[in-house]
């Protein structure tokens, strides 16, 4: 571990990968996951609806780093199975995944409602199918109005990785406070805000552009 910027800014970018693949792994099965909660947080099968609701209620009132150490620890104390070290990251995935899909779901729900009524039943008149209403109408608006408040989350979702390390996680952050335990450097952990501060401004340029183009709408 060497203490030059070079070296320094290496060992944490081998950090910062685990960071990113938490972050990618979570968005891509998240956004989907998310989809589905929101349709079950508005099904006419009031059991279906309010399970649904239940579970987001309680995933979105507990801190995430709870329900990081409930899913590694759980299996082994509840089911006495033998929890190894690949199970980790698997364990931190999973955590982020439910509770960002629950986050999402809210979002989606909010973009769909938002949309007015009056389009879909003007959709019917016109001999559309509901599918077809909201495939080509209602979709795409929502689309727009859910752009900034992902973005949000999403950016919220980069910073958030950090809390993998309450698992023992190596990630950026902890790499940078080995350097305090093995080197007595503070600067490499400050160094690692820089990392954040790169890939969140990358992502809002992106939200950014991505907003300009759905500007057709309005």
């Amino acid at each position: 571990m060497g203490t030059s910027l070079f070296d320094v800014t290496t060992e944490l970018l081998k950090g910062f990968w685990i960071n990113f693949k938490l972050f990618g792994i979570t968005l891509v099965a998240a956004l989907p996951i998310g989809l589905v909660l929101s349709f079950g947080s508005m099904s006419r099968f009031k059991p279906l609806r309010y399970l649904v609701k239940t579970i987001v209620w309680i995933i979105r009132g507990t801190p995430l780093m709870l329900q990081i150490i409930v899913v590694f620890y759980g299996p082994g104390l509840m089911f006495g199975m033998t929890v190894s070290n690949d199970y980790r990251f698997k364990a931190a995935c999973i955590a982020f995944i439910i509770n960002y899909a629950c986050y999402f779901s809210e979002i989606y729900r909010g973009g769909i409602q938002s949309v007015p009524v009056g389009q879909h039943e003007a959709g019917l008149v016109l001999g559309m199918t509901k599918r077809q209403i909201f495939f080509k109408v209602t979709l795409l608006q929502v689309v727009k109005r859910i752009v900034p408040p992902m973005s949000n989350e999403i950016i919220t979702l980069v910073k958030d990785t950090s809390l993998a390390r309450t698992i023992a996680i190596v990630e950026i952050i902890r790499m940078g406070e080995d350097y305090i335990t093995a080197k007595g450097l503070l600067w490499p952990l400050f160094y690692t805000g820089a990392f954040y501060l790169v890939f969140c401004g990358i992502l809002t340029l992106l939200f950014g552009a991505v907003e300009k183009k759905m500007s057709y709408f309005e």
